[in-house]
Order: C-alpha cells, then sequence, then structure tokens
C-alpha cells in the first residue's frame, strides 16, 4: 500500500512538473516585456541556486562541491547556454517554434554520447534521428524562407547545450557519483555566474521592475526553478528512468499549446507535423513501447 502510495504521489509530482515547465516558456516570453534576457536569466539562476543551497543546509545534505571541472562545464553548458540561449532565441521568435527545437535536445545526446562516452547509437536511435530530422526540418520549414533564421539557429544551439551538459552530468555521475541536489546547486551555481558575466557585458534595456516582471521571476524561481527540480527528483527516484524520460515529451507539446491559447501564437501546419515526427523520434529513441505489457 505504502509504495502505491508513493508511485501515485510520483504520478502526480511527474504531471505538476510538465505542467510547470511547458508553462514557464509562455512565462519567459512575456517577461522580455521587462527586461533583457540574460538580465532575466541570471538573476532566475542566482536566486535559484540560492534557494538550493539553504535546501541543502536544511536537509543536512553535504554542501562541498563536487568535482569542480564537470561540475563547471555542466553549469555553463545545462544551465548557462541553454537558457541564455532560449531566452534570446525568445526574443525574435515565437514561443512554440523555439521550445519544439530546443526540446530536440535528446537526439544531440546520442550523438555526444557516443562521440564523448563511447556510447554506440543503437538501430532504435538512428530510427529517432531520422525521425527528428524530417521533424525539425518541417518546423524550421526552410521552403518559407527560415522565417527568423537567428532564433532558429539560438533554439538549437540552446538544445545541443543542453545535450553537452546532460553527457557530462552522466560522466560525472558514474565516475564521483556526487549527491544529485549538491551537484544541481553548484552546477545552477557557476551557470548563474556565467549568466552574470553575460549580462554584465551585453548592454540590454533597463528592468522594469513591474508586478507583472516580480510576478513572472518568481514563478520562474520558485516553481520553475526550485519546486520544478525537486519534483523532478522524486519522479526520477520513485519511477521508472524510461517512464520519466518520455514524460518531458508533454512538455514542448503542452507549451505549443499554452502559447496558442495564452499568446495567440498558432502553429502552422508545417509546425503541427514537426511537431508529430518529433514525438515519434523521441518515442524511438525512449525504446518505450505504447502498450500494456502482458
Amino acid at each position: 500500500m505504502n509504495e502505491g502510495k508513493a508511485s501515485a504521489g510520483a504520478v502526480v509530482a511527474l504531471g505538476a512538473t510538465v505542467v510547470i515547465w511547458a508553462f514557464s516558456w509562455i512565462v519567459m516570453k512575456l517577461v522580455l516585456r521587462y527586461a533583457g534576457p540574460f538580465d532575466f536569466s541570471a538573476l532566475r539562476y542566482s536566486i535559484g541556486a540560492v534557494l538550493l543551497f539553504i535546501v541543502l543546509v536544511v536537509m543536512r545534505r553535504p554542501l562541498a562541491p563536487p568535482p569542480l571541472g564537470g561540475t563547471i562545464i555542466t553549469g555553463l553548458a545545462q544551465t548557462a547556454a541553454f537558457q541564455g540561449l532560449g531566452q534570446l532565441a525568445l526574443t525574435s521568435g515565437g514561443t512554440g517554434h523555439v521550445v519544439l527545437l530546443a526540446y530536440a535536445m535528446p537526439f544531440w545526446a546520442v550523438l555526444l554520447a557516443w562521440g564523448l562516452l563511447g556510447e554506440r547509437p543503437l538501430p532504435r536511435h538512428w530510427l529517432g534521428l531520422a525521425l527528428a530530422a524530417i521533424g525539425l526540418t518541417c518546423v524550421i520549414a526552410p521552403w518559407n524562407g527560415l522565417g527568423n533564421p537567428a532564433s532558429t539557429l539560438m533554439a538549437l544551439l540552446g538544445g545541443m547545450c543542453w545535450a553537452l551538459g546532460t553527457v557530462t552530468s552522466k560522466r560525472m555521475f558514474q565516475c564521483h557519483q556526487p549527491d544529485p541536489l549538491t551537484f544541481t546547486a553548484w552546477q545552477m551555481a557557476f551557470g548563474a555566474a556565467g549568466l552574470a558575466m553575460v549580462a554584465f557585458i551585453v548592454p540590454q534595456r533597463a528592468i522594469e521592475w513591474s508586478p507583472a516582471f516580480i510576478a513572472g521571476l518568481a514563478y520562474s524561481v520558485i516553481l520553475a526553478t526550485s519546486l520544478a527540480w525537486t519534483l523532478w527528483l522524486l519522479v526520477v527516484r520513485r519511477l521508472p528512468t524510461a517512464v520519466a524520460s518520455v514524460s518531458s515529451l508533454a512538455v514542448p507539446v503542452l507549451s505549443v499549446l499554452m502559447a496558442w491559447a495564452v499568446l495567440g501564437e498558432a502553429p502552422v501546419p508545417s509546425e503541427w507535423l514537426g511537431m508529430a515526427f518529433i514525438v515519434a523520434g523521441l518515442l524511438a529513441v525512449s525504446g518505450v513501447k505504447l502498450r500494456r505489457p502482458a
């Protein structure tokens, strides 16, 4: 009974995490009316890192940093580059378009894991990559003149950096087995430091400390960063890895629908088709079968 309750709680946590992360892209788009992309990202992750360190103290978890090399690379790739490039892509691109391209991360992770970890792709990985290539082509729609090529490039690069952070994280856990929450806090702190340096160098509009901006920052820090990461740790501990991984498919799809409802960004037919191919490719890469076991 206790195990069933724990699994049910993990499923609820999983659903909440997906909704929070999906809506965070809408929030990220809206706050650009009040702040520059790097200023907002630096604020978000600086405050988020501080909150995570407070959680570590309260939970009496280890505070010593994991090996610095892998932690710094993960933070710069997974937090600084992914979030900074994603936020920058949103300044000129539609929310649904950007999130679909950014969430192609698992495909880049397959290729990077092959090159950096020696994990040779399986046949289902190659199938997933082929489907993803078709889907990304439909989303980018080069026959329509590439739309906004800068936004498209930033979103794709952001997804690649996220994949690099994923691969370096896996390497860290294989070699050093750091405490997950401690590792998350430190990599986020280094990522926030990188974002702060970029925000200091790159000219941006002054922050307008309006109620809407403060609300967006609070959502991003408290819900999308601190709470969602804590829920995600519960999910990966309680549910099978494959189930947790495939659940990420719902984030870009839900973000597209939310952008349609909240921002009026209706997906064009090629984006619907691309979304279908990308989801099919992610399912192929994950290896999850969409049927009940006997």
